[in-house]
């Protein structure tokens, strides 16, 4: 019943910008941390951004000053706007939940992810 369902990917140029959406159903939506991930080709899947219940944000070394992680929890949907997009940002893009109870913050460690999403691509290529 849990559901996360990715979207916004798309091919941009370098430069480019994309607003990946998370939307969300099946569960108290408010209650959870959610984080993006993504995995390239031949890579492991990495934690890029995550939001906690109250709207701490982590990011990525890597994407620090070019992305920005926001939720909306009365539309139940967390958003990634993606900046300044490289080639090295193509990945598939996933969202996913971290019931974050006791927790400060919010890990950028796939292994502490609970339910994910199906992921939507994105591509940035010339």
């Amino acid at each position: 019943q849990v559901q996360l369902v990715e979207s916004g990917g798309g091919l941009v140029q370098p430069g480019g910008s994309l607003r990946l959406s998370c939307a969300a159903s099946g569960f108290i939506f408010e209650a959870y941390a959610i984080g993006w991930f993504r995995q390239a080709p031949g890579k492991e899947r990495e934690g890029v951004s995550c939001i906690t219940r109250g709207g701490t944000t982590n990011y990525a070394d890597s994407v620090k000053g070019r992305f920005t992680i926001s939720r909306d929890n009365a539309q139940k949907t967390v958003y990634l706007q993606t900046n300044s997009l490289k080639p090295e940002d193509t990945a598939v893009y996933y969202c996913a939940t971290f019931l974050s109870l006791g927790i400060r913050g919010c890990p950028l460690q796939v292994t502490s992810y609970n339910h994910w999403g199906q992921g939507t691509q994105v591509t940035v290529s010339s």
